[in-house]
């Protein structure tokens, strides 16, 4: 395999995850095989990616800073990034109104399968809890998010991965004060955060040897502790809706990279590919980050003063493929139980609370959910009926998750290649292998 390109090696192992997760569900202690002997080494790989995030965030946001000697051009990076990031989740979620109230995949739903549905699933642990946190974030004053960004403790909120937005913030701060001080007073700091972000950048060359080997491992557990054929194939309208609407944001990005960079889309979408595939295997952008800077870096020209701020903050803010979703989930769910309130005033509640639910959302699995809860309880989707609408979306909401973890990413390296572009930043690919200083 080691002749074999990156991305081509990580979908053989997926492939290989899926066929022999089928064929583990076959036998009786199958899938109690695969939960103690396979998935430990998935969950290994997600830990070792989700380790060194924080550092590589760190090292690079202040390496890219510090490299731009003017605190102007970051007042440019970070405002043509938050835009485009606002348009492009805008974008993905009138993509996902459009095909929801053209399609109309709610009107296949019927009595039968609500009924076995919410017996399934409404009494279980995961809804109540994401139901819980989002009446926890709903309770929170409008200006939340911004304390919420400021950390009482840099080291605290760089233990957990879930304060990504605080260790930003910090990292930001302190890049910013380099530049204040005199450069032979900021130097040696300098000099250790680029050795730092060097040495970072070596070990996720190294964790992605073992990448093809995890994704086997990651697939084959997500196929064992799959739900019920039968319910999954009562909601392939649902799902077929969701997925086409996530086709459409790729095209649009294909477009983007085309018209503003002026770069081949299949050759982006080549380049990208590990940390596509990555992301669709743990469902985490936060944890497919390391990958995904190495990614935009090295592969794709992006320099590291644009790629060390617009890719942490994308993984923080920028769901689009989230976003997508929650459109279609949320009248997909009142077409079926609600159909009184599918109002157009509710449709443009649905869009701005979207947005908004989509910046400082964890970029973690289930994270959606939660945001889905925030905009149907922001319509005034009747509380009582709010499980039932949970259960009829959560069997193949891990699925679901996958895929739109994927355009997540797929976002953030295209308004990566953008932004660069815009400022001069787009330069060519300067691939590193991990064995070039052996």
């Amino acid at each position: 395999m080691k002749k074999l390109a990156l991305h081509w090696q990580i979908l053989i192992g997926m492939i290989a995850g899926i066929l022999f997760g089928f064929l583990m569900t076959q036998f009786p202690w199958g899938k109690e095989t695969v939960s103690d002997w396979i998935k430990p080494l998935g969950t290994i790989f997600v830990s070792l990616l989700k380790l060194i995030a924080v550092p590589l965030i760190v090292a690079s946001l202040i390496k890219g800073i510090s490299d731009l000697q003017d605190i102007s051009k970051f007042k440019t990076i970070g405002g043509r990034t938050i835009i485009i990031y606002i348009l492009t989740t805008v974008v993905a979620i009138c993509i996902g109104l459009v095909l929801v109230n053209v399609l109309k995949p709610g009107d296949g739903i019927t009595p039968e399968t609500i009924t076995k549905l919410t017996t399934e699933y409404a009494g279980d642990a995961k809804i109540a809890e994401r139901i819980e946190e989002a009446s926890r974030q709903k309770e929170q004053g409008p200006l939340q998010f911004l304390v919420d960004m400021v950390p009482e403790n840099a080291m605290e909120a760089m233990s957990n991965n879930k304060m990504m937005l605080q260790v930003i913030f910090f990292t930001i701060f302190m890049g910013i004060c380099m530049l204040l001080v005199k450069p032979e007073q900021a130097k040696p700091l300098k000099k250790f955060f680029d050795s730092l972000n060097d040495v970072v950048l070596k070990m996720v060359d190294l964790i992605m040897l073992s990448a093809p080997f995890a994704v086997f491992a990651l697939l084959t557990n997500v196929v064992v502790t799959s739900d019920d054929p039968d319910i999954l194939l009562a909601l392939l309208r649902y799902a077929g809706v969701v997925i086409f609407g996530l086709v459409l944001m790729v095209v649009f990005y294909c477009i983007l990279i085309v018209v503003l960079t002026k770069k081949s889309p299949l050759w982006f979408l080549k380049q990208i590919s590990p940390a596509q595939l990555l992301a669709f295997s743990t469902s985490s952008s936060a944890a497919t980050l390391p990958v995904t800077m190495e990614r935009v870096e090295e592969h794709l020209g992006v320099d590291k003063e644009v790629s060390s701020f617009v890719l942490p903050v994308g993984a923080t803010i920028n769901m689009d493929g989230t976003s997508l979703y929650q459109a279609v989930a949320a009248v997909f769910i009142m077409q079926v139980l609600w159909p009184e309130g599918l109002t157009f005033s509710n449709q443009i509640t649905i869009v701005l609370t979207a947005l908004l639910a989509s910046i400082g959302s964890a970029a973690v699995p289930g994270a959606g959910m939660v945001m889905l809860v925030i905009v149907l309880e922001a319509i005034g989707f009747p509380s009582d009926k709010l499980p039932i609408g949970l259960a009829l979306i959560f069997a193949v909401d891990r699925p679901l998750d996958m895929l739109r973890t994927t355009i997540n990413v797929t976002g953030d390296a295209t308004v990566s290649m953008i932004v660069a572009k815009s400022v001069g930043k787009l330069g060519e690919p300067k691939v590193k292998n991990w064995d070039d200083e052996l």
